[in-house]
């Protein structure tokens, strides 16, 4: 549920609506505002991010289960 969260903030909430208070509060990340950028570049590096948490806990819980898993 956590990494449901945080997928729903990344996309919605960073993408969407609060774009615009990430372009006023924040500095411009190389040439664009840290709005568009999240919308664009960051909300992709973080869905990897969360693909990879979700990989490592599902394998560690294969493995308390008993599951081999193929690493």
């Amino acid at each position: 549920m956590i990494l449901l969260g945080l997928w729903f903030i990344v996309s919605l909430g960073a993408g969407i609506l609060f774009r615009d208070w990430l372009d006023e509060s924040f500095p411009n990340v190389g040439n664009a505002p840290l709005g568009f950028w999240m919308a664009q570049q960051g909300s992709i590096i973080c869905f990897v991010i969360i693909l990879y948490v979700y990989k490592y806990m599902m394998n560690k819980l294969e493995d308390e289960e008993g599951f081999t898993s193929k690493k």
